[in-house]
């Protein structure tokens, strides 16, 4: 794998190489890293999906784009598309991140291919940014049903139990382990009047949550 052929994939060829090395440099490996392009290229992202999203479904209120955007930008789908260009063949890491195979985490690939988008950004400008995140998300957002759209764990659980006249889950943190770039946070879920606790794992506060509130909804169900 080389930079030629991400760029072919890409379908864009960088007139400066430097910033798409920037955007594969992750911060355990030198000072100059991506994570100003990942900062950058997150809301170019953001903005060019809830464009799309606009243009396409002219009649979803807000609150359906908002989830339909947070569906198409979230960690778990730009992990699945930087998996396809296999970044992770690409990517300078540190030491500790070599050894604890950083070139498969998901937030770091993640991290990386939205760095990307920044970087063309910067490289031309949002035109070919916008180009770029089209190719990357025509087939995802030829093939989105806006009739499918799905709340969030917490958010369904939420409703469940104002449903029901209950008070809501009680979210803690157990543990947060790793150094600060490679965090793994536990949270448990616990809902008092059901007798329900979970725990759930992830990346983030936020996705430990989600991860936590999907298994109470599963013992709810069960």
């Amino acid at each position: 794998m080389s930079l030629e052929r991400l760029q072919k994939q890409l379908g864009y060829e960088f007139q400066q190489p430097a910033l798409l090395k920037q955007a594969l440099t992750h911060r355990s490996y030198a000072s100059n890293n991506n994570e100003r392009l990942e900062f950058l290229g997150d809301g170019v992202l953001n903005f060019i999906v809830a464009h799309q999203l606009y243009q396409r479904f002219q009649k979803l209120p807000e609150g359906d784009l908002s989830r339909l955007r947070a569906q198409l930008v979230k960690e778990a789908t730009l992990f699945e598309i930087a998996l396809t260009l296999k970044i992770g063949e690409l990517l300078n890491l540190g030491e500790g991140e070599l050894k604890s195979a950083g070139w498969r985490r998901p937030s770091i690939l993640s991290d990386a291919l939205e760095a990307i988008i920044g970087a063309t950004y910067l490289d031309s400008g949002f035109d070919a940014a916008e180009a770029l995140v089209c190719k990357l998300y025509e087939e995802r957002l030829e093939n989105i049903d806006p009739k499918s759209i799905d709340k969030d764990a917490k958010s369904k659980l939420q409703e469940y139990l104002q449903s029901k006249k209950m008070d809501l889950a009680d979210y803690s943190i157990i543990s947060i382990e790793g150094e600060a770039h490679a965090q793994t946070f536990k949270v448990s879920c616990s809902i008092n009047k059901l007798k329900i606790t979970t725990q759930g794992e992830g990346t983030s506060r936020r996705n430990a949550e989600q991860q936590a509130a999907e298994l109470a909804l599963e013992e709810i169900s069960s």
